[in-house]
């Protein structure tokens, strides 16, 4: 390709328009598939998810590109490059969605990877190396007990036997419903040892962005995740006979324990955050001393040594509490995640892009988990954030503004022809 042909595609405004409805279009025609109610709830392996991945594939064969599924329901669009032999460069995220969720967390990723191929496909003709846009079948966990099911499939943290041990809460396991999946003609998963870059556009899913009016965030690293989930047990009593000073108030030992967590979570500082997210309380009545609280314990920080150091000090906090109040503690581990870091090349790449395009970015650190963060130790990843409005993800309020979603697309774009179509 021609220095010239470079150039213009570096630049914002340079003809990605169509790109940009085309993109647009698909983000609007994903969230029709949903269940009936608030916001879009699209499960993995459910109808709608079904037939949404149906979709991509029909829009994947109108743009061009070679589309397909993999075994467990993966969808891929391929622009072949010239050099079909060389390692290829995947981009895309997720479709399945939390229950009621938003319509850009993960289609957005999804809905830019193949407007992006789209574009180059006709603008500039093939790739000299392999660009392929992929919708994962499944990140969020929000039907099955795991996370990370599509792409742990590519990058081999998962076998698809393992889809026997996995049930919903209907008692269907995982692998029966991905066999009532039908998405046609299926081919293997791209070779993890064949890919040349990871890369994933999503929504910051924060508020940092908006807040400090930046249009683009370069992430640096995803945060490593502790996930817990911990048993207090004291004594369910009369709560008008007991006196207070001869109780052992469940409830009351984990009210502590949150509050002990938010003071220490608070003192360590960014970007370390800790967080109590579901409470069940025992008997729950309301004339009787709590005899039993189960609640979970999400601890996250983008630097291990700081991730283990301050779990082991809020867990001798919950211990200490729990003994002092004559409860029992029970903690039990659920997820460690480890930190992962972006490519440093891929990042200098992304900022000189934004730079180029005139976009304010800055460099930050991902709280929440993504795809990107299991590719990281196989090849080169790097992920791009656009703004949140009021920082809200996980909700059928969340949204983006269209010239946000437009700015990423186009650094998108320049990225996947810097990877694709340059020696």
């Amino acid at each position: 390709m021609s220095g010239a042909k470079a150039k213009h595609c570096g630049n914002a405004g340079s003809g990605t328009e169509e790109a940009t409805a085309f993109m647009q279009g698909l983000l609007e025609k994903l969230a029709e598939f949903s269940e009936p109610g608030e916001g879009v709830t699209r499960l993995l392996y459910s109808p709608e998810w079904t037939r949404a991945q149906r979709f991509l594939l029909e829009q994947i064969a109108d743009s061009g590109l070679e589309g397909y599924a993999d075994g467990v329901g993966n969808v891929y669009g391929e622009l072949t490059g010239l050099r079909s032999f060389e390692p290829i460069v995947l981009t895309g995220s997720h479709i399945d969605t939390v229950v009621s969720g938003g319509r850009y967390d993960g289609a957005y990723g999804v809905a830019a990877a193949l407007a992006a191929l789209r574009y180059l496909s006709r603008t500039y003709g093939p790739p000299l190396r392999t660009l392929t846009a992929v919708s994962f079948a499944e990140e969020e966990g929000s039907r099955f007990p795991l996370t990370f099911w599509g792409s742990g499939h590519v990058t081999g943290l998962y076998d698809v036997s393992e889809g026997a041990d996995f049930r919903d809460a209907d008692g269907v396991s995982l692998q029966a419903a991905m066999a009532g999946c039908e998405l046609g003609p299926r081919r293997p998963a791209p070779s993890r040892d064949g890919l040349a870059a990871y890369v994933e556009l999503h929504i910051e899913q924060g508020i940092v962005l908006e807040r400090t009016g930046t249009q683009l965030g370069v992430v640096s690293a995803i945060c490593g995740q502790r996930r817990f989930a911990v048993v207090v047990r004291g004594t369910a009593n009369h709560a008008g006979t007991t006196p207070m000073g001869l109780r052992s108030d469940a409830l009351a030992a984990a009210a502590e324990m949150t509050l002990r967590l938010e003071a220490l979570a608070t003192a360590a500082g960014d970007p370390l955050v800790a967080t109590v997210g579901r409470l069940e309380v025992r008997p729950n009545t309301p004339n009787v001393i709590p005899g039993e609280v189960r609640f979970t314990l999400d601890i996250r920080h983008s630097h291990e040594p700081e991730l283990e150091a301050f779990c082991a000090q809020a867990l001798d906090a919950f211990a200490e509490i729990a003994e002092r109040r004559g409860a029992a503690l029970r903690v039990e581990p659920r997820l460690a995640a480890v930190p992962a870091l972006m490519d440093a090349r891929l990042q200098d790449e992304l900022a000189a892009i934004c730079t180029g395009q005139g976009f304010a970015w800055r460099s930050m650190v991902s709280g929440a988990g993504h795809d990107a963060q299991l590719f990281a130790p196989l090849c080169p990843a790097a992920m791009l954030f656009v703004p949140s409005r009021g920082g809200i993800s996980h909700a059928p309020e969340e949204d983006t503004p269209p010239e946000a979603l437009a700015a990423g697309l186009n650094v998108l774009i320049a990225l996947l022809y810097r990877l694709g179509y340059e020696e």
